[in-house]
């Protein structure tokens, strides 16, 4: 158990990482125990009764489910917090706690894709009406509200295309017309953005990224404020998500490194960004990070750091040259996942509705892992020699 009673408050991020639900810890050993847990047996039938003891069943809670999730909530600045199996369970178990049929969904158009398959298939189907709007609409998305909209969604920065959200326009544009704001934080990690000083209400995280951070494990987790969490608990409880210990104690052990990695992701990052830039072949770089990028003027306001993801549109290839490119890489692997320690490169089409994708050249989305940033470029000028010679 630490020793260190401060208020975790006062701390600054990287020691509330460490410092974080530590108490859940026994017998002097720095990491809490992976509780494999179904049944838990209560001492007395008025006990059984009262259903008052701190474990009651393996789905209702462990010392390994609720280690994570504090420390979780720490990361985030948030009230509380919930794992489930994946992200996209996650994101799932938030909407369903929250809609009912006849309610109005603001969806973000640049929204991860498999939650856009959810809302045009099971919500639809639920009798909840998805609509999609322009992510740079900030305070203009007052135009789309309804009485019926129940919640505002976002993703900032997109998936795959990186749009930076106002989330504070957006948020007391939604508050006024009583939505609930709910936030995809997983490209900060949750250490690089605080949804919650920006005006969100609940914050939602493919923890399989940034926050287990080692590719070997699925995780979702959400995090709210005080005044959703009972709602979302509930539906979170109904529904019957959890997660396996294991997976959670992976996700323990990779949030604990995650100020030192995304920071050297950060560096990696930029260097590669900016290198990127300069190549003839293309056409341009989509991560706010990088000075007169799209989105970098509010990602400067609002982020207090970047991580390794982004997106680059290369001037038009032919389906030959793209496979030159793409299988002869060495250090970047193709793989539909990132925030591991290992760099990935896939070719995406974005798929939209309300702001249709202007730009005609082949899309590249990096993942820029832990290896050194000289080796990446390095990998990647080598792939554009064999897209030359291929075009």
């Amino acid at each position: 158990m630490a020793k260190s009673k401060s208020d975790p408050k006062t701390l600054k991020p990287a020691t509330r990482l460490i410092s974080a639900a530590r108490d859940f810890s026994e017998h002097g050993i720095v990491s809490p125990a992976v509780y494999h847990a179904s049944t838990i047996l209560y001492p007395t039938y008025q006990e059984l009764k009262d259903r008052k003891q701190t474990y009651q069943y393996g789905r209702r809670g462990t010392p390994t489910s609720r280690s994570v999730e504090a420390a979780i909530a720490t990361l985030e600045n948030g009230f509380a917090s919930k794992v489930a199996s994946s992200g996209l369970a996650a994101i799932t178990t938030t909407l369903l706690s929250f809609l009912k049929p006849g309610d109005h969904l603001l969806m973000t158009d640049a929204v991860y894709a498999p939650v856009r398959s959810f809302c045009d298939g099971l919500l639809k189907n639920w009798g909840v009406v998805t609509e999609y709007y322009d992510p740079l609409l900030g305070g203009a998305i007052s135009a789309f509200m309804r009485p019926s909209t129940r919640i505002v969604y976002c993703e900032s920065p997109g998936s795959q295309t990186m749009e930076v959200q106002d989330i504070p326009a957006i948020a007391e544009v939604a508050h006024k017309a009583g939505a609930t704001v709910v936030v995809d934080n997983t490209w900060s990690g949750g250490h690089y953005f605080n949804v919650f000083a920006h005006g969100g209400d609940i914050s939602v995280h493919a923890a399989t990224k940034y926050i287990v951070g080692h590719s070997d494990a699925m995780m979702g987790a959400v995090t709210c404020n005080e005044a959703t969490w009972p709602r979302f608990k509930d539906g979170y409880e109904t529904l019957g998500q959890f997660a396996g210990p294991d997976d959670m104690y992976l996700t323990l052990r990779g949030l604990r490194t995650i100020d030192v990695r995304l920071e050297r992701h950060m560096r990696s990052a930029l260097k590669i960004a900016e290198w990127l830039r300069g190549q003839p072949e293309v056409e341009e770089v989509l991560y706010p990070a990088l000075p007169g990028a799209a989105g970098h003027e509010l990602w400067r306001r609002d982020f207090t750091g970047s991580s390794g993801l982004f997106s680059v549109v290369l001037r038009p290839q032919s389906e030959a040259a793209l496979g030159a490119f793409l299988d002869g890489l060495e250090l970047f692997g193709m793989g539909y996942s990132w925030g591991g320690f290992e760099s990935l490169c896939v070719p995406f089409k974005p798929v939209r509705s309300a702001r249709p994708w202007s730009r005609q050249g082949t899309c590249l989305r990096f993942h820029i892992g832990l290896e050194d940033p000289d080796d990446l470029m390095a990998d990647i000028k080598a792939g554009f020699e064999r897209l030359k010679i291929a075009s």
